[in-house]
């Protein structure tokens, strides 16, 4: 039996009406209260308008396409955003997180493992780290869990919210070695344990962001064959 849901309002972006029908029927006997629409536009009047928890945006739509609809999802909120798209080359997939998507699945697509997604997803969202009132600090390097404020040395740096879960996980456990295993269980949630392209992708993305030569980096040490580790930065 599938894991039922509490009611939550889930945002649909998709011009094919079948994919659309088969997106809003899986939501619905999973408990989920589905929104639709066939376009961009109008789908972001709904996310503005009612605030839905997540959103299942497809990429060839009519109009404004799923890439800018998501680049400006992201600037306006952290609401969760799922990529469903027949377009799944690496090329797309890596271009769907570095717009702040926080996962991505391909078409066709097991109604199971759908669902799945979306509960890691939500699950990753509700009980996100920016409840707790803390401040992480790392030689110059800083996080702030009540606003999401992440600077280096007094550099303001703007963190998608994977990253954002990602370097407080790091920060946690700083100058211990975080294998991939625990950081995709902890970071993604369980389904992801196997998902070492996520952990080398984001690692990167933040180097990039974080570190002052990303091909030599100082906070985020890669140890070979084991996973990463947060150390004091230059």
């Amino acid at each position: 039996m599938l894991e039922t849901s509490s009611g939550d309002q889930i945002l649909v972006i998709e011009d094919d009406p079948e994919s659309r029908a088969l997106l809003e029927d899986s939501l619905s006997a999973a408990g989920y209260v589905p929104l639709s629409t066939s376009n961009a536009l109008d789908g972001l009047r709904l996310l503005y308008n009612s605030r839905p928890a997540l959103v299942l945006l497809d990429i060839v739509l009519p109009g404004l396409d799923g890439w800018e609809a998501c680049r400006r999802i992201r600037e306006a909120s952290e609401i969760p955003i799922i990529i469903v798209s027949g377009r799944s080359s690496h090329t797309d997939i890596l271009r769907g997180f570095e717009l702040g998507a926080d996962d991505y699945v391909s078409k066709p697509f097991d109604k199971k493992e759908l669902l799945s997604r979306v509960r890691a997803v939500l699950r990753r969202s509700k009980n996100g780290e920016g409840k707790e009132l803390s401040v992480f600090r790392c030689d110059g390097l800083e996080a702030d869990l009540r606003t999401h404020h992440v600077s280096v040395k007094g550099r303001k740096v703007t963190l998608s919210p994977t990253e954002f879960r990602l370097l407080i996980y790091l920060m946690r456990k700083q100058n211990t070695v975080v294998t991939h295993r625990e950081l995709l269980f902890h970071v993604w949630g369980p389904s992801y344990v196997n998902e070492r392209d996520y952990i080398k992708l984001y690692v990167r993305y933040l180097r990039k962001k974080l570190e002052k030569d990303p091909e030599n980096p100082k906070y985020i040490v890669t140890q070979r064959g084991l996973g990463y580790r947060l150390t004091p930065g230059p």
